[in-house]
């Protein structure tokens, strides 16, 4: 008896001398993908097979490599600001009127060019960092020796030495900002404009 995927031919084969009808096999159709002969496991609904042990090995190093590239890249944070850059505090501002003995260009953090202004205000000489000097360029703003300044700021401790963070000053007529209400430096830290 012949089973119905298999179909006898005519050619006997001798088998312990005595004839037997040859039987050919055929493959079912659900174990071939595009032609050819496939191995494996099908999955239920016998149209679409189960995906061979190569194809896997592939899929399962494109998501370890993406774990292992994009996580670390998510995970990571923003620089913090930089740390050894005095900071501004509310409870600490103050008031102080002068004349501009020096104006200078400091390193403050990672800026290398940071206006400082140092007034007498009688015989002390007192330390203002007001704002780095694209900023200063682009405002139109410009410091010389003997002007008469107010200044509103906070006063800090930066390397060892007092220092007022310029929030307002005050030149003749004009009042220039450089900080918000909360301390807040009104220039891009990136650029300093």
């Amino acid at each position: 008896m012949v089973s119905e995927n298999c179909q006898a031919t005519q050619e006997p084969t001798n088998v312990f001398l005595r004839a037997v009808p040859k039987v050919e096999r055929h493959t079912p159709p659900s174990t071939l993908v595009l032609g050819q002969q496939r191995g494996g496991a099908v999955s239920l609904d016998l149209q679409c097979p189960i995906l061979p042990y190569k194809s896997i090995k592939i899929l399962f190093r494109v998501v370890l490599s993406l774990l292992l590239w994009v996580t670390p890249g998510l995970s990571q944070k923003t620089p913090p600001e930089d740390s050894s850059l005095p900071k501004y505090e509310l409870d600490a501002e103050m008031k102080t009127k002068g004349a501009i003995d020096e104006v200078n260009l400091v390193t403050v953090g990672k800026r290398k060019d940071f206006t400082e202004l140092i007034i007498k205000n009688g015989d002390d000489k007192i330390h203002i960092y007001v704002c780095p000097k694209p900023f200063e360029d682009e405002m139109g703003i410009n410091f010389s020796k003997g002007d008469q300044i107010t200044v509103t700021g906070s006063k800090a401790k930066y390397e060892g030495a007092d220092v007022i963070l310029a929030r307002e000053l005050v030149k003749g007529e004009d009042t220039l900002l450089f900080r918000d209400a909360k301390g807040t430096p009104v220039w891009d830290a990136r650029t300093g404009k």
